[in-house]
C-alpha cells in the first residue's frame, strides 16, 4: 500500500498554504487514509480467513502424527518469507488446551508442555533431530563438496552456523546459505523436517522448548514433568538424520552440480585475499566492497539487523548488483 501510494503521488503539488504537506509528506498521510479504508474491508474478509485458520489448525492437531509432519514440512516452506512466525504462533500459543489442578487454563503446545501437560510437544518434539543433527550433517556434505581449495574458505562459516544450529536451534544462518543458492536442498530440507516431526509423534515422544529445538533447551526439558520417558530417543533419530542429511545432500549437490558454498563458478574468486581475512583492513575492504555492491552510499537508505539477517532500503534496486554480493558471501539479496 505504502509503495504504490509513493509511486503514484511523492511528486505530487498541493496548493500554497498546504505546500509543507506536499511531496513525500503527502505519502504517510495518504498512507493512513487508504489504510483506514483497508482496515474496514478486512474487517468484513479476516473472520471467515480467521475462521479457515483456526479450522486447519484443529484439523492438524487431530491429525496426530500426520497432522505434525505437515506442520514441519509447512514451518520450513515459510522461513523465507517469515510467515512460519503466523503458523507457529497458532500451534505454540493457541491451538489445544490444558486445565491445571489449580483450575488455569493453557493453551498452545509450548504453554501446555511447561504447564506440566504430558501430552503436549507434538510440534515441538521433531524439530530437535534437525536442528541439532540434521543440519550440521547438511553443513559436513556442503564442506566436502566444495573444491579442496575452497574449502578453508568456507570451513570456518559452515562450523560456526552448524555449531549455532546445534547450541541453540538456531537455523537460519545455516538455511539461508542454501536456501537461494540451491532451493531444491531446501525443499528436500523441509521434506525431512516433515519426517522428522511425524515420527516423533508417531513414537510417542513428548519434548519442549522454550527458544528453539537447540541442545541447551534439550538439556533443559529432560527432566520437566511433561517430558515423556522416551525423550533420550530424539539423540537415537539425531544421529540417524545427522546421516540421512549428509548423505542425500551429499548427492544431491553433485548429481545436479548445485552452488552451495564453496562452489559458486569461478568468476567468485575475485573477491579479494585482504576482503576474505579478518584484518581490520581486510574487514574494512569488504564492507566498502559490499557497499558499493549495493549502489554506493547515496543508494542505502536505511539499514537494519536481526539476529539472522542484515536489511538494507535502497533508493534503486536496479543499482544493487547481486552476483557481487555473492561474490563477497551473500546468500541472496
Amino acid at each position: 500500500m505504502a509503495g504504490a501510494v509513493y509511486n503514484r503521488w511523492a511528486g505530487i503539488k498541493l496548493p500554497d498554504f498546504l505546500s509543507f504537506f506536499g511531496g513525500k509528506r503527502f505519502v504517510p498521510i495518504a498512507t493512513g487514509f487508504f489504510c483506514l479504508i483497508l482496515a474496514a474491508i478486512f474487517g468484513y474478509v479476516w473472520p471467515p480467513v480467521q475462521h479457515a485458520i483456526h479450522s486447519g489448525g484443529e484439523w492438524i492437531v487431530s491429525a496426530g502424527a500426520l497432522g505434525s509432519g505437515i506442520f514441519g514440512f509447512i514451518n520450513r516452506l515459510l522461513i523465507p518469507t517469515g510467515l512460519h512466525q503466523v503458523l507457529n504462533t497458532i500451534a505454540w500459543f493457541q491451538i489445544g488446551e490444558s486445565l491445571t489442578p489449580a483450575g488455569a487454563v493453557f493453551h498452545g503446545d509450548i504453554n501446555r508442555f511447561y504447564a506440566g501437560d504430558g501430552t503436549a510437544g507434538m510440534f515441538m518434539s521433531g524439530f530437535f533431530p534437525i536442528m541439532m543433527f540434521g543440519l550440521p550433517g547438511a553443513a559436513l556434505a556442503m564442506y566436502l563438496a566444495a573444491p579442496k581449495a575452497r574449502r578453508p574458505m568456507v570451513g570456518g562459516m559452515l562450523l560456526s552456523v552448524a555449531i549455532t544450529a546445534f547450541l541453540t536451534g538456531v537455523t537460519e544462518p545455516l538455511e539461508f546459505l542454501f536456501m537461494f543458492l540451491a532451493p531444491l536442498l531446501y525443499l528436500l530440507h523441509a521434506v525431512l523436517t516433515g519426517i522428522s516431526l511425524f515420527i516423533a509423534t508417531a513414537l510417542g515422544i513428548h519434548a519442549g522448548f522454550s527458544f528453539s529445538a537447540g541442545a541447551i533447551d534439550y538439556v533443559l526439558m529432560y527432566s520437566l514433568p511433561a517430558a515423556s520417558k522416551n525423550v533420550w530417543m530424539l539423540l537415537v533419530m539425531g544421529v540417524v538424520f545427522f546421516f540421512v542429511y549428509f548423505l542425500l545432500f551429499s548427492a544431491v549437490i553433485r548429481m545436479f552440480n548445485l552452488k552451495t558454498p564453496g562452489r559458486e563458478d569461478k568468476a567468485a574468486d575475485v573477491v579479494t585475499e585482504e576482503a576474505n581475512s579478518n584484518t581490520e583492513e581486510g574487514l574494512t575492504q569488504l564492507a566498502t566492497s559490499y557497499i558499493a555492491a549495493v549502489g554506493g552510499t547515496d543508494n542505502l537508505k536505511a539499514i537494519d539487523a536481526c539476529i539472522t539477517r542484515l536489511r538494507l532500503t535502497v533508493g534503486d534496486s536496479a543499482k544493487v548488483n547481486d552476483a557481487a554480493c555473492k561474490r563477497l558471501g551473500a546468500s541472496g539479496w
